[in-house]
């Protein structure tokens, strides 16, 4: 299937049918941004895609194109090649972790079957679609939803390589 793709809008749609069906997408943030050039400002949007299947597997994706259906997309793709598993203990995280990404900080607790997700904002998309069902959250510092969000998923994936190292 080697065919000459001579436009964006292709590539990222021959890149959504290849996706599997059975991981579940949340958009996490739309935004528009902008960077002058010499004739004006030039328009572009950027996504922030979480995917997961609800059962241990998650990723996150980000990226940006012209308009905001070609950057859903392109943040679909990015996380789909960014998917790991995460390890879970009766639907739960192991222990207390504490990780920082940019400025902002996330605390994950483990948290009691029946607790349910205490969580907000871009760290509850991801741990949501992680399969975590009782764990307790904390942003600290910054709120940004790109930062929080890929402070989660370094924190999970720092669990789950420790707990690879131990076995």
């Amino acid at each position: 299937m080697s065919k000459d793709l001579t436009t964006e809008k292709e590539l990222v749609e021959e890149i959504a049918l290849e996706q599997p069906s059975e991981l579940e997408e949340k958009v996490i943030s739309i935004d528009r941004i902008s960077r002058t050039v010499k004739g004006g400002r030039r328009i572009r949007f950027r996504a922030v895609v979480v995917i997961g299947d609800r059962q241990g597997r998650v990723g996150l994706g980000v990226a940006k194109a012209g308009d905001v259906q070609s950057a859903i997309a392109k943040a679909k793709a990015r996380a789909q090649k960014a998917v790991f598993t995460v390890a879970l203990t009766k639907g739960t995280i192991e222990r207390q972790i504490k990780k920082r990404f940019g400025s902002a900080t996330v605390l994950l607790k483990p948290a009691p079957e029946g607790h349910s997700i205490i969580a907000g904002g871009a760290v509850r998309s991801v741990v949501e679609l992680s399969g975590i069902r009782n764990i307790v959250s904390k942003l600290l510092g910054s709120t940004n939803a790109i930062n929080s969000a890929m402070a989660t998923v370094l924190a999970l994936k720092e669990l789950t390589d420790q707990r690879r190292s131990n076995q």
